[in-house]
């Protein structure tokens, strides 16, 4: 597998919750902005950004990204990023980090290193943290993970898994959304339609497992990233902004 790979970043308008999501500010700077300087702070040979919204490509091109215009009917934005990465003809083999355009805050770590540890047998990586006292593991909106042995997933649920008698919040782990792939895994990936289990979760990465795809989950020792979907998140965001610009 290279060591070479690419940053392909989802970019819509078109949120229900926070519309216009991309260009909602933080302490001054838009959301995109703030991805695309993280994404060329990180090890990627190339970031691209891929959107549907011309409002939004103007202001990427302004920061000196590199745009690549998307269809507006994608449902996913794993589906923007495999659209992109055709019309961009990359190659099969070279490894796509889908880097999500509401998390600013992602560490530049694991971006840099979940595209290093894909294999044959794991086309897919991801990364989770163990959740700590001042996360809500029992809620919905937390995305919990199980792997095996091996590191590899088992599954994902928004309910408490795996059940313990006796809950404590450290024998959990916390699912970050960001993911690795090959150009050509993304691809297959992309084909793919919703399973039972996707839909009863609303958790596409389980459309994955349900088609016999492994997924590496890595482990990092980080805090959880304020990822931005809600106007509340965005005031939470600008408030962590604001102490650690």
């Amino acid at each position: 597998m290279t060591n070479s790979f690419v940053i392909i970043v989802p970019a819509r308008s078109g949120s229900t919750r926070l519309p216009n999501k991309p260009l909602a500010m933080i302490n001054g700077r838009s959301v995109i902005s703030r991805i695309i300087d993280l994404a060329n702070s990180s090890n990627a040979s190339n970031v691209y950004i891929a959107t549907d919204s011309d409002e939004i490509k103007d202001h990427c091109e302004s920061h000196g990204a590199n745009v690549v215009m998307t269809s507006a009917n994608h449902i996913s934005g794993m589906d923007r990023v495999a659209e992109a990465a055709k019309i961009l003809d990359l190659s099969p083999e070279i490894p796509i980090l889908n880097l999500q355009g509401d998390e600013p805050f992602m560490p530049v770590q694991i971006i840099n290193q979940l595209p290093l540890i894909l294999s044959t047998d794991t086309p897919i990586s991801t990364a989770c943290i163990k959740f700590s006292d001042s996360m809500d593991f029992s809620s919905p909106h937390e995305v919990k993970v199980v792997r095996s042995l091996s590191k590899k997933a088992m599954y994902f649920s928004r309910a408490i898994i795996p059940n313990s008698f006796i809950a404590e919040h450290k024998n959990y782990l916390k699912h970050l959304g960001i993911y690795a792939y090959t150009n050509e895994t993304l691809q297959h990936l992309s084909t793919l339609k919703p399973t039972v289990n996707e839909q009863s979760e609303k958790l596409e990465q389980l459309r994955f497992l349900d088609n016999g795809f492994n997924i590496f989950v890595k482990e990092f020792k980080c805090e959880a990233p304020i990822g931005i979907d809600t106007p509340q998140d965005l005031e939470a965001a600008i408030i962590f902004a604001k102490k650690n610009d």
